[in-house]
């Protein structure tokens, strides 16, 4: 059994019972799917990479705690679409203690559920199982409850997973860095390729085929790759532009290796060379992920680190020309979210934006401290409309943002993805084929 799966477990309220659903496959367009991606809070307590599949979870069933429910064997559906584990394999190669074929399930849940006061179960996400529990529960509620004992309570299993994923260890620890390096090192490879005449398209064709030649399963995320003024568009992904000799790029883009995220961000000359108005943008947003990553240590908050990511751009943007008036005025009045509209980072884990609270308490204001096991990224960020015209004219259509990914340790933190440079004479040396 998977140390997840028993760390739940241990988690469960007495005579309880979970059910969690496999993901789907997906429809892209008539009768093809888009590739599948198996659900995360799955993958992170089965390993087992199939969809259609469900796993029983029930402490109280000394033999067999752990029940999967699979595709069984199909040697025609096998030849046209791929080898499937069936229940032999569930049971010898992903630890379940029993297996069926999914087929059984529809049957099987009355006797599942009966008798168990608390079920986890997520609903809205399997709709079609979200019915066959339904009709179970109110069914025997239309039967008084006379023959049956079925659970009274549901509880959404994402309480007890979200914290589970928010604290890694070691071993996820050990995969998300593999995840960083490959990414890092496809940034690295953007570095010494871009040039002018390129198009946003060819970076990330470029990118994408590396990270999988290095061993990641594909990208995190659709990469945003954009040049010039599309720097300035958050998630700018059509990546179908040329690049421009005098104008910058901006590449956000991860890789996923064995299910767990990277996010890297990047942003530098497509010439190879910064002109005297993107380096002060650059610096100022440089200088604040810098003191932002010292931020992300054991002790501090997430609120507070957006605040003080919200100060420090506040007054580089005063500096800069882009805002007028006093530092506490101006984030009083939320000025600065003409240039910088998003958070300074979020969680990492098996999603880009990983599971877990950001706030101890409701009301959300009790922020949650950063703690050992947490991978943050921290990617602040200056975006300045091609059109703004109350900006000074030099720096219109910039759009900057430099992120990394931080795993808090007991003792500081690691940015894991280090690798790749994001000292401006550096990007330049890089580019331009010195060393530095």
């Amino acid at each position: 059994m998977r140390t997840q799966l028993k760390r739940f477990i241990d988690q469960m309220e007495e005579n309880s019972i979970a059910i969690i659903p496999a993901a789907h496959e997906q429809t892209r367009s008539y009768d093809t799917e888009f590739k599948f991606r198996q659900d995360s809070d799955f993958w992170y307590l089965t390993g087992f990479p199939e969809p259609d599949a469900i796993a029983v979870i029930d402490p109280q069933n000394k033999k067999s705690p752990y029940t999967l429910y699979v595709r069984p064997r199909d040697l025609e559906m096998e030849t046209w679409f791929g080898r499937r584990e069936g229940v032999d394999g569930a049971v010898k190669n992903y630890k379940a203690n029993k297996a069926f074929s999914i087929d059984k399930f529809a049957a099987d849940l009355p006797k599942l559920l009966d008798g168990h006061d608390k079920l986890y179960y997520r609903f809205s996400v399997d709709r079609g199982l979200d019915t066959q529990i339904l009709d179970y529960l109110s069914g025997q509620r239309f039967r008084r409850l006379k023959t049956a004992y079925p659970p009274h309570t549901i509880i959404d299993p994402t309480i007890i997973l979200g914290e589970m994923r928010l604290h890694k260890t070691s071993e996820e620890a050990a995969m998300m860095q593999t995840a960083a390096t490959i990414a890092a090192d496809a940034h690295i490879l953007a570095m010494k390729k871009v040039k002018p005449g390129m198009n946003e398209g060819q970076v990330e064709a470029m990118m994408e085929a590396f990270m999988k030649d290095k061993g990641a399963n594909g990208v995190a995320y659709n990469s945003i790759i954009g040049g010039g003024a599309n720097a300035t568009i958050l998630h700018y992904v059509e990546n179908n532009m040329p690049l421009k000799d005098g104008d910058l790029i901006l590449i956000d883009a991860g890789a996923e290796y064995k299910g767990y995220a990277s996010d890297i961000t990047r942003t530098f000359p497509v010439n190879g060379k910064f002109t005297p108005a993107q380096r002060e943008v650059y610096d100022v947003v440089l200088d604040v992920q810098l003191k932002c990553i010292d931020y992300t240590k054991t002790g501090n908050t997430v609120k507070g680190r957006q605040e003080y990511s919200i100060e420090l751009l506040t007054e580089g943007m005063v500096k800069l020309g882009l805002l007028k008036g006093k530092t506490k005025d101006l984030i009083k009045k939320k000025a600065y979210m003409k240039y910088y509209m998003h958070g300074v980072g979020h969680y990492l884990g098996l999603d880009v934006h990983d599971a877990g609270r950001y706030f101890t308490d409701q009301a959300a204001k009790n922020s949650r401290r950063f703690a050992p096991g947490m991978v943050l990224t921290v990617e602040p960020g200056i975006y300045v409309p091609p059109d703004d015209k109350s900006a000074p004219a030099k720096y219109r259509g910039i759009g900057i943002r430099i992120e990394d990914d931080v795993l808090v340790t007991e003792d500081g933190n690691r940015n894991l993805t280090a690798k790749v440079t994001k000292d401006p004479d550096e990007i330049e040396a890089l580019m331009n084929g010195r060393k530095r």
